[in-house]
């Protein structure tokens, strides 16, 4: 399961930058969950082929994050949001504590 969310994920990011062939055996595979014989009943490929596509486009995905990064940076400035949403979510907070809250923000950003 894990391996489809992170499929799922890289072509989020970088899925524009694939051909539209790669694109549409990409997509049958990660969203429509199809097997490898039914994509290639349907492109009139073998089965061998299909599973040749998928491989090589994950590669091709993972080099792109492996490059850009983008996913990691994604996931570092969602936690930093995540930090000073909790931060901010305090109640009762005295100025005092606010102006080292703001300082601790400023230190996330």
């Amino acid at each position: 399961m894990e391996k489809i969310v992170q499929q799922g994920i890289l072509y989020d990011f970088y899925g524009e930058l694939l051909t539209e062939h790669q694109r549409q055996v990409y997509e049958s595979v990660v969203y429509e969950n199809l097997s490898l014989g039914e994509i290639a009943d349907d492109l009139g490929v073998s089965r061998q082929a299909v599973h040749d596509m998928v491989k090589r486009t994950d590669r091709i995905l993972e080099g792109y994050e492996d490059k850009l990064g983008l996913v990691k940076r994604f996931g570092e400035v969602r936690k930093r949001i995540e930090t000073m949403e909790k931060i901010l979510g305090s109640e009762d907070i005295s100025k005092h504590e606010l102006s080292g809250l703001c300082r601790e923000i400023l230190d996330i950003i």
